[in-house]
């Protein structure tokens, strides 16, 4: 991994402050941050990611959070995940928590970086979390079976400290974590992605020009995103299903 940096500002000036990977970048009222393989942040020598994919600058009295690529998209929270949005290129979102996390993939590999606003327009809301053991996203149930192809997928990004870059791994080997065959990993995430599908979650059908890599990595995007998976689920991956037969 390459991480470099551009011309650094004066961190007792900055609004915005960009985490990556343990190192923090602040950007000067004014100033402008292009993350991608080249840039103020370039994060990776992955030549699925753009020279330059997401900007940071501020227009109009807010600082705002675009997608200046041409192919690839970013899953954009606030701090708890109950905001989520699908930054699609030639798009742009106004940073106005006060926390914001960016997820996106490019090939095998997922990348999660945070932006900090010394002044948000928002003020966050801690969400209730309910007690009845059901893990939903709306009005999507999930079984223990579905909640741990999650947890297998996720799990490299589960497991590092902060944000930063994960491989994504493959159906074969998530499989293997789990202790199952490819064919009901598949049935399995079949049956995921269409429950997601169903609510709106963009990318979870391959469609023609679709591949599995992209739809797992877009799965993982989400459920880190929206926080529907967390370390506390790792213990999750050593929990024996019923049967090949349990309940999808």
């Amino acid at each position: 991994m390459t991480v470099d940096v551009g011309t650094t500002q004066d961190p007792a000036r900055a609004q915005v402050t960009v985490e990556f990977a343990g190192e923090y970048f602040p950007i000067a009222p004014g100033g402008r941050f292009v993350v991608g393989r080249e840039g103020d942040l370039a994060i990776d020598d992955n030549l699925f990611l753009h020279r330059h994919f997401l900007e940071i600058a501020e227009f109009a009295g807010l600082w705002w959070l675009a997608n200046i690529g041409g192919r690839l998209q970013a899953t954009v929270t606030d701090a708890t995940g109950g905001v989520q949005a699908w930054l699609a290129p030639g798009a742009r979102l106004p940073l106005v928590f006060a926390t914001t996390s960016v997820v996106f993939s490019a090939g095998p590999t997922t990348y999660e970086f945070t932006i900090h606003a010394a002044e948000p327009t928002f003020r966050e809301t801690r969400r209730e979390h309910e007690a009845d053991g059901d893990s939903t996203i709306g009005e999507v149930p999930l079984t223990l079976s579905q909640k741990q192809l999650l947890v297998a997928l996720a799990e490299p990004l589960l497991r590092r400290d902060g944000t930063g870059m994960s491989a994504l791994p493959s159906s074969a080997d998530a499989a293997a974590r789990l202790g199952w065959t490819v064919t009901r990993f598949n049935r399995k995430l079949d049956n995921v992605c269409d429950k997601f599908d169903r609510i709106g979650v963009p990318g979870m059908r391959g469609g023609a020009r679709g591949s599995a890599t992209n739809r797992r990595a877009r799965l993982v995007e989400h459920v880190i995103a929206s926080r529907l998976v967390g370390k506390d689920d790792l213990v999750l991956l050593d929990v024996t299903t019923a049967s090949p037969a349990d309940p999808e």
